[in-house]
């Protein structure tokens, strides 16, 4: 009995020696003999729950406490970063939904490009007023150059007789390039050239000499000439020439004509349809177009004549 007694003694001693656990894969020695009294298996009990606290506490204190502070620092951190990933998120879902371009900046682009188009017009209008105010500043009477248009020539008239423009100084002339084969335009021009010089002289009792310069030399001989001009006016003076010299005089009067649809003899001339109104020392002093009538050239060429006296 003694011994039992002694036995019992030394296994609690061991189990309540502080921070002594059994050792791993072995168990706590139970105390199951016949002898064991109530109160030493419930004491037993009690120690092996208290064993296992302590063996608990121990291995927690063991832990350093560097790793228990990262362990809390990393939780904290942990927080941070998941109220900074927040946040990340929330800026880029705003950027996302506002997109590139702001209501501001879009606001401001239309504000800029209105004022640029303003100004554009603005600074248009001006520059047209300032030509409307250049071209008014030139008076009617005032002489602002006389363009390069006319020069010598010598050509044969429909007498067969050589011509110069030195033959016509001292009268106001009239002049006109087409050719006898021409097929309506030039028989309308002429009509129009001869009724208003008639209405010219009859208006305003002036004398103006219409001359017909053929371009083309070819076919328009001295007496296809004669046989054309006598068609339309007896005062009508017709002039023709060589290849050459036809040339040089169409140049002089910047006039152009060029040979279309040849088929043999057969061709027309496609040329400048204009009259020229020369002075009486055989300078340019007005051209004029397909688009004026008879009461139209007649009144421009009576106007041009007496601002030129």
């Amino acid at each position: 009995m003694r011994a039992r007694a002694s036995h019992l003694r030394a296994l609690l001693s061991r189990v309540l020696a502080p921070g002594l656990a059994p050792p791993p894969g072995r168990a706590m020695p139970q105390i199951t003999g016949p002898g064991a009294s109530r109160f030493g298996a419930a004491f037993l009990g009690r120690a092996r729950f208290s064993s296992a606290d302590a063996s608990t506490a121990a291995q927690g204190g063991s832990k350093p406490p560097a790793a228990a502070a990262a362990a809390t620092t990393t939780g904290g951190d942990g927080g941070g970063d998941g109220h900074s990933g927040k946040s990340e998120q929330a800026d880029a879902g705003k950027s996302v939904r506002g997109g590139p371009v702001s209501w501001l900046s879009f606001l401001l682009l239309l504000v800029t490009g209105g004022g640029i188009i303003v100004y554009y017009d603005k600074e248009k209008k001006r520059h047209i007023e300032e030509m409307k105010n250049r071209t008014s500043a030139v008076k009617p009477g005032q002489s602002v150059g006389t363009a390069a248009i006319g020069g010598p020539f010598k050509l044969l008239n429909h007498d067969g007789k050589p011509v110069t423009e030195k033959d016509f100084l001292g009268k106001w002339t009239l002049l006109y390039f087409g050719f006898t084969h021409c097929p309506d335009i030039c028989p309308d021009e002429l009509q129009k050239m001869a009724a208003a010089i008639d209405k010219i002289k009859g208006k305003a009792k002036l004398d103006i000499v219409p001359v017909f310069i053929t371009v083309d030399p070819e076919r328009d001989t001295v007496e296809q000439v004669r046989d054309y001009v006598k068609e339309f006016h007896p005062d009508l003076v017709g002039l023709t020439g060589t290849t050459d010299e036809i040339r040089k005089v169409a140049r002089a009067y910047r006039v152009y004509y060029m040979k279309t649809e040849e088929e043999g003899s057969d061709y027309l001339v496609d040329h400048s349809i204009v009259m020229y109104l020369m002075n009486p020392k055989m300078e340019f002093v007005k051209f004029y177009g397909k688009n004026y009538d008879t009461d139209s050239l007649a009144d421009g060429i009576i106007k041009e004549i007496k601002e030129h006296k």
